[in-house]
């Protein structure tokens, strides 16, 4: 047993796509509460997503307060609703935002997609709150509400000069997460899809 490895420090360990989602919801997040500016927020995503390990992600968090809509757990403990916040969100100025994978969603997302685009998947989403309240507001843009086949969801924005897709609101099976989708599209457009959690790896 003398030829085996060393264990390896826990920050030396690889990340995982869902660390590295986890720490950029968390840099976004607080973007959208003024601690960072675009440039700033440019920057540590690159960083984020070339990182290769615990160690690699800290940088980016060091001068922050985890606390926001997914909070940043690298110990591999599954999160509970007291370690999540309740309100987060997302902003896409001439950009875009993605939140797929295994993310956290908090109570209420407030999303702004200005000249730019934004995507919300929920289908391998972990709901640590039985209901969800998404507000987006699309300007000259578009944000993309992909939602499980099985959820029950509520559509209620509005659109001038531009669209917000009602089709997808319906009753959804008992005990399935609640989605309400609220908010205001002008020239631009918010669309909400139903798509079968088995879809999820293939080509939206």
């Amino acid at each position: 047993m003398s030829d085996l490895p060393e264990r390896v420090e826990h920050r030396q360990l690889r990340a995982s796509d869902a660390d590295r989602e986890r720490v950029a919801e968390v840099l976004r997040t607080s973007a959208a509460e003024g601690r960072l500016d675009l440039d700033e927020l440019d920057e540590r995503l690159r960083a984020v997503y070339a990182s290769r390990t615990y160690a690699d992600l800290e940088p980016a968090l060091a001068d922050l307060p985890v606390h926001s809509s997914a909070k940043a757990s690298l110990d591999g403990v599954q999160p509970r609703p007291g370690d999540v916040a309740e309100r987060g969100g997302a902003i896409a100025v001439m950009s875009g935002f993605h939140r797929r994978g295994a993310w956290i969603p908090p109570r209420l997302f407030t999303c702004l997609a200005f000249w730019g685009g934004g995507t919300i998947d929920l289908r391998d989403a972990r709901f640590l709150y039985g209901d969800l309240k998404i507000r987006a507001f699309a300007v000259m843009g578009g944000v993309d509400v992909i939602v499980p086949d099985d959820a029950e969801v509520e559509v209620t924005g509005m659109g001038v000069m531009g669209g917000f897709d009602h089709g997808a609101a319906t009753a959804g099976r008992h005990g399935a997460p609640r989605v309400v989708v609220t908010g205001f599209a002008f020239w631009g457009g918010v669309t909400v899809r139903r798509k079968d959690r088995k879809d999820r790896k293939r080509k939206d």
